[in-house]
């Protein structure tokens, strides 16, 4: 009743409501199928709680949001409304990092607040979508232009100044004192007249995908004229040629809420502070960059061993239940997807070690194989540099000694002769299996750097080559893979490949419910990339599949 008595205060149409209680046998998922098929439905706001099925939803929302646009507010963010949602008889809760990702890659626009949720929509359905970033802003206080600018820059846009004959138009008719660069300060002085000559000029310019007008009023008795001048302004924008440009209006005026600018052949929307007006600009800017893109591609890959991979995890799973996999298990399993685990080998006696690092060639790095010891490194239970037989003894014995402190002897497998990996950028790709979404994929710098800052981003398997190249560009530490400060750049082709390999790894492999490959040292293009400690575990798929299929 709250969301209706909002869409009738904002005068949004509605074609049709649902509330759908505790979802019984009608899900978000069949509602999302009846409004792409109904003609009266231009864009689809949803309040969700729960997935029934958050895979459908996805392929569903991908398809459906080439048309016509989702708006969704998800609640139970954190962990307190989680634990809120999930008492209430219609949640299954998911977890918020895979709710974004699922968002992200489906195309939907996700809102913070029903508030929000309203002012999207109604950008989205009254105005044409952004066809790029580049927002103009005319305003008659400097305040609230300052405040946009900023808000339009948190949410993605631009503000550019603008060029130099469009500031010489505007100079013709504003005051001395007005700004033309970008806001457009018309001063509080400047009249009616002026604010409509100011939107159809920065309407038609040619530097500008949007408008934001900003009206605060001076004096009260000139509202009115000043209003219509603003229509009139954006009317004769519109029939110069600038219709493919959406226009916001901020009101900052008045009882209650802004009501729309009514024109003949359009409605302008209308929002009471310029934070408002960017943020649902930002979000229609952004959902119009993902429906201009071309489909993304799912990849596969000739020289996959699926069946060798399955029948090392079954394996485990008979002989020790669900646990962690051997180092020996963990380098077939990778192998046989193509993985490129850096060379090693298992030794169990110091001859077997030094025997193994003559193959694999000096320098070698000596660590414990124990499924018990995650951090081998920050329990002394590793040695690197190892550049002589003498030397790789020592390190078997030493390692050896450390890790019957840390766990039993039946606990320990031998001590893994490793390749010294050396240069490149470390970088960390993992999978975790998500009760209701599935393996999500992780990436982010490797070492220590993932956990201390907090730098991944996630992605829903199976990743489409678009996924890939987002996750390696979207982490705040890409400069590192780009090339740093005389440091080599890494290779992206190579890191991209591993991304893909994993996930179709976590989409092939039901068996696997973790993967933790850290570090993966990224080496200079060209030269690609190793794999330098990796750990896999395994669970029962029949308890994983029936967890998905209750949902």
């Amino acid at each position: 009743m709250a969301i209706l008595q909002l869409a009738i205060d904002r005068r949004v149409g509605l074609s049709s409501f649902v509330s759908v209680g505790n979802k019984a046998d009608v899900s978000s998922n069949d509602l999302l199928e009846y409004w792409e098929a109904d003609p009266e439905t231009a864009v689809i706001p949803l309040y969700l709680e729960s997935f029934g099925n958050p895979r459908r939803f996805a392929r569903l929302a991908r398809r459906i949001g080439r048309n016509k646009p989702i708006v969704a507010v998800k609640a139970g963010r954190t962990r307190a409304g989680t634990r809120a949602a999930g008492s209430h008889p219609a949640a299954l809760t998911a977890s918020d990092i895979a709710v974004d990702a699922l968002f992200h890659q489906a195309g939907v626009i996700r809102a913070d607040t029903i508030d929000e949720m309203f002012d999207i929509a109604t950008c989205l359905e009254a105005q044409p979508l952004p066809p790029g970033r580049r927002v103009a802003i005319v305003t008659n206080a400097g305040g609230p232009g300052l405040l946009a600018v900023d808000a339009c820059e948190a949410a993605g846009l631009t503000v550019a100044p603008f060029s130099d004959a469009t500031r010489a138009r505007l100079a013709e008719f504003l005051p001395p004192e007005a700004g033309v660069r970008n806001p457009i300060d018309t001063v509080a002085s400047a009249g009616p007249a002026a604010y409509r000559r100011a939107i159809e000029t920065t309407l038609t310019a040619d530097e500008t995908d949007a408008l934001i007008v900003i009206y605060t009023p001076v004096d009260p008795r000139a509202s009115g004229e000043t209003l219509e001048a603003i229509r009139d302004g954006i009317g004769a924008g519109r029939r110069a040629g600038a219709t493919g440009k959406p226009v916001l209006a901020c009101l900052m005026a008045g009882d209650g809420r802004p009501l729309p600018l009514d024109l003949q052949s359009e409605r302008i929307p209308a929002y009471a502070f310029p934070e408002n007006a960017a943020r649902a600009l930002g979000r229609a800017a952004a959902y119009a960059s993902w429906r201009a893109q071309p489909p993304a591609l799912l990849w596969s890959f000739e020289d996959i061993r699926v069946d060798d991979a399955r029948d090392v995890c079954r394996q485990a799973l008979e002989m020790r239940g669900d646990g962690w996999l051997t180092n020996v298990e963990v380098g077939a399993v990778l192998g046989a997807f193509g993985l490129p685990l850096a060379a090693g080998m298992v030794a169990h006696t110091a001859e077997d070690a030094a025997a193994a690092a003559r193959v694999i060639g000096f320098p070698i790095a000596a660590k414990l194989a124990s499924r018990r010891v995650p951090h081998k490194a920050d329990v002394g239970a590793v040695q690197l540099n190892l550049a002589s037989e003498v030397a790789v003894r020592r390190a078997f014995a030493d390692v050896l000694a450390r890790g019957r402190t840390l766990v039993p002897e039946a606990e320990i497998d031998g001590v893994l002769i490793q390749s010294m990996v050396t240069g490149g950028v470390e970088t960390r790709i993992g999978v975790a299996d998500d009760p209701l979404f599935g393996p999500l994929v992780a990436f982010g710098l490797g070492g220590i750097h993932v956990e201390a800052l907090g730098d991944v981003q996630y992605r829903v398997t199976p990743l489409t080559d678009r996924d890939a190249d987002e996750l390696l560009h979207g982490i705040r530490g890409l400069p590192l893979l780009l090339g740093y400060r005389g440091h080599p750049p890494a290779d992206l082709d190579a890191l991209r490949e591993i991304l893909l390999r994993v996930s179709r790894l976590a989409a092939e492999v039901p068996e696997i419910v973790e993967l933790d490959l850290n570090p993966v040292m990224a080496l200079s293009p060209g030269k690609g990339c190793r794999i330098v400690d990796a750990r896999v575990k395994v669970g029962s798929f029949v308890t994983k599949a029936a967890r998905i299929d209750g949902c």
